[in-house]
């Protein structure tokens, strides 16, 4: 299959050619599941993520599950990109807009996430890693009543390595690891996006083969979710998901989407998948 950037050749060609918009035909010609798959295969990358975060906010209520899956797997750069796109599209701030919609400690976390200024440093330090260790179990295991403060402040500036190295402090000193106090202590909105945030550091690719995996459980398929990996992370990292689907569940992901997708949209999902 195409890359995105062939497809958006392809989309300019087409443009020249007919003088209309390929996404507007293809809005107009085809319509539900595949329709959206359709115009997130021919939109760019940022752009696409940026669409995602304006339909979690759009309308009544906000769909938290999607913004804390964006915001826990997305890196600097990319988060970065969506922004701009953001206010290309609607003129307005991303963090902006998401101020008015997330409140309390979720959206105190998740707003720091938007920012995506996570930092890059590739060196560990030991020392603090064992220090904020120590600070997240005495804000939490510890104590009576929990400081969620200190977690947000811990997962959501620190850098990927130093909070693997700080996983495995913490589990030296709680018995626990991180996400067993986290699942013990928390609750809601706040809860599910500081376990996202700690199933990324340890393995983006897991993660995001665990929530394939649970769209596709149990009565009715959640289609949003299985176009939004697999197109989002067709040339980011598929490969490692459908490597950590087969070994966290022991069937392809390829076999799963088979039972349940369907037509023309289940036949470009799967091409989009690839087979092992």
């Amino acid at each position: 299959m195409e890359s995105n950037a062939q497809r958006q050749l392809i989309a300019k060609a087409y443009e020249k050619a007919t003088g209309r918009k390929l996404v507007a035909d293809l809005e107009g010609d085809t319509h539900g599941d595949f329709e959206d798959l359709l115009v997130a295969l021919v939109t760019p990358p940022a752009v696409y993520d940026c669409h995602e975060v304006i339909k979690a906010i759009k309308g009544a209520g906000t769909t938290e599950c999607t913004l804390t899956e964006i915001f826990a797997s997305r890196s600097n750069r990319q988060i970065k990109a969506m922004s701009e796109a953001y206010l290309a599209e609607t003129g307005k701030s991303m963090i902006h807009d998401l101020q008015s919609e997330v409140s309390g400690d979720y959206g105190k976390a998740l707003l720091i996430l938007a920012e995506g200024k996570r930092d890059e440093s590739t060196n560990v330090d030991a020392a603090k890693a064992k220090a904020d260790a120590k600070a997240l179990y005495e804000a939490g295991e510890k104590k009576w009543g929990t400081d969620e403060g200190k977690f947000i402040d811990i997962l959501c500036h620190r850098s990927i390595p130093q909070l693997r190295q700080t996983l495995v402090e913490y589990k030296n000193i709680s018995k626990k690891t991180l996400q067993e106090s986290i699942e013990s202590e928390m609750s809601g909105n706040l809860e599910e996006l500081l376990v996202a945030v700690v199933k990324c550091v340890k393995n983006v690719p897991a993660y995001l083969a665990e929530r394939l995996f649970k769209s596709m459980k149990g009565a009715g398929t959640t289609e949003s979710t299985l176009t939004r990996i697999l197109v989002s992370r067709s040339e980011v990292d598929l490969l490692d998901i459908r490597a950590e689907y087969k070994k966290l569940f022991g069937y392809s992901l390829y076999s799963q989407l088979e039972s349940e997708v369907s037509g023309s949209y289940g036949d470009t999902l799967k091409r989009l998948c690839g087979q092992d």
